[in-house]
């Protein structure tokens, strides 16, 4: 397995639309690889959630583990949420965007369909921190990212923020 470089904010990679995976890429051992350099990057970071936009891979599927001993690993490809019910405030981060949060409105209740790391077809409803990981995961294969729900003058403070502790860094 291998760690992968995660894009941050404002990388125009980030914004580029996941393309739909052909379910017969699923179970091969090159794509069950990158899966698995996912949640390694992930639990690295450390995050509960990673797109595959966020490793400049422009596919439709992402990895999910709200554990903290990393014992349920969810793999959601090609995901689609089919209802959406309530709303709720909810504080987010990203990845993509570190050191960041901002309370973003998710809908309360969402189901989803997609398919699991064997290629089966799953349909998922469910509510709480993993319907808004789902959905914050899947705006990032849609292009979009939490800063984008700010207004646009919190997401230049955002952007200014992040190009500061990169020259710190460097």
């Amino acid at each position: 397995m291998a760690l992968l470089p995660i894009l941050e904010f404002p990388d125009p990679r980030l914004r580029t639309k996941g393309a739909l995976v052909d379910p017969a890429e699923v179970t091969t051992p090159a794509f069950q690889t990158l899966l698995d350099d996912m949640f390694e990057t992930m639990y690295a970071a450390p995050g509960i959630g990673l797109a595959a936009a966020q490793v400049d891979v422009h596919k439709r599927f992402m990895v999910i583990d709200l554990t903290e001993d990393h014992s349920a690993p969810m793999v959601f490809i090609n995901p689609q949420i089919v209802d959406k019910q309530g709303g709720q405030v909810y504080q987010e981060g990203c990845l993509s965007v570190p050191g960041i949060f901002a309370d973003v409105t998710r809908a309360d209740t969402i189901t989803v369909q997609y398919l699991d790391r064997s290629g089966q077809a799953q349909e998922l409803t469910t509510d709480g921190l993993l319907a808004v990981c789902i959905q914050h995961e899947i705006d990032h294969l849609e292009g979009k990212l939490f800063v984008d729900y700010l207004s646009p003058l919190k997401r230049e403070m955002v952007r200014k923020k992040l190009a500061k502790a990169r020259k710190h860094v460097a």
